[in-house]
């Protein structure tokens, strides 16, 4: 992004600069209902292990971490051919995030959303939509990610729930998501940039078509460099009028730098393309939230990649080389 484009940008969401704000809300969110094998749920634990509020707040951040989020303990296992498992647990947790989400940003703070699997994006988001909608402003949105997350109940393999979060934030899938917080749908595909993709399902394709959602996919960034592509990401959330969420699934990363995840999928973003990509988020400043999902303990090794989480975290709140 070009230094004339960044200044605009801050100084159009100024209030929402994370350098100038100073103060985040820590929502950990320990759930593991949308994805296929356990472990996911101790993400926000692993974070937290990595020394993730002591870093913020050396930043000069003032933390306030609200804790874990309480998860409804399924009764039953949901059927192998159940093509929206575990919907009632992932519904009401969805719902309690997106309201404790738009009680970090009343409270004049930036959510920072611990994960858990990428469904929990379906809170999170929805919450900042829901303080942007009753002001009248929209949001648009960052997403880091492997995968799509645009199946549908019909065009999904699996049936589990965090293969569908940004189809569902758009206004497709089951009304019990797509209708939290209260509207649907959630974004505008004009606003919103999908950065990362190397795994598609033949549904979400059609889908991504038929919205016109940007998606910068590994070849383009392979082909053009991070730089660009960022900045290109920047300018179309920057589009919106309340800002833009950031969400960063872990399995976007290489294996090789982050090898605890339960969806990997090997040619991903390196250690400093990903780094890259938070700092000139932090430069722009026009971020409303921030969130890192899909970080699994059973497969990480040493805590490496909760770690790394941890640090994107930091480049994202402004930490610098120099």
């Amino acid at each position: 992004m070009s230094e004339s484009i960044a200044a605009e940008t801050a100084s159009q969401f100024g209030a929402l600069d994370t350098n100038a704000k100073k103060a985040v809300g820590i929502i950990g969110v320990p759930l593991a209902y949308g994805a296929s094998m356990a472990g996911v749920e101790l993400g926000p634990a692993a974070l937290r292990v990595a020394r993730l509020n002591r870093r913020v707040a050396q930043l000069g951040y003032h933390v306030r971490d609200l804790g874990d989020l309480h998860v409804e303990e399924a009764q039953s296992q949901p059927d192998a051919a159940d093509k929206l498992k575990y919907l009632a647990q992932i519904g009401a947790a969805c719902e309690d995030l997106a309201e404790q989400v738009e009680e970090v940003l009343n409270a004049g703070e930036l959510p920072l959303v611990l994960g858990g699997d990428h469904s929990i994006a379906i809170g999170s988001i929805s919450g900042v939509a829901s303080y942007c909608r009753k002001r009248d402003e929209k949001p648009g949105l960052i997403w880091f990610d492997a995968h799509a997350d645009m199946n549908t109940p019909e065009s999904s393999p699996s049936g589990n729930i965090h293969g569908m979060p940004l189809a569902v934030l758009l206004g497709y899938g089951a009304s019990k998501l797509t209708d939290i917080a209260g509207f649907t749908p959630k974004l505008d595909p004009a606003l919103c940039v999908h950065i990362g993709a190397r795994d598609i399902d033949r549904g979400e394709r059609e889908l991504v078509r038929k919205l016109g959602i940007r998606f910068i996919t590994m070849r383009e960034i392979d082909e053009r460099g991070m730089g660009v592509c960022i900045d290109e990401a920047i300018a179309i959330a920057s589009r919106a009028s309340g800002g833009y969420a950031v969400t960063f699934d872990v399995d976007a990363l290489d294996p090789g730098d982050a090898p605890g995840s339960g969806t990997l999928v090997r040619g991903g973003l390196t250690y400093r393309e990903a780094h890259l990509a938070m700092e000139k988020i932090s430069d722009a400043g026009g971020m409303r939230s921030l969130e890192v999902v899909e970080i699994n303990t059973a497969l990480d090794v040493n805590n490496k990649t909760a770690e790394l989480g941890v640090e994107l975290i930091l480049s994202a709140l402004g930490k610098t080389i120099l």
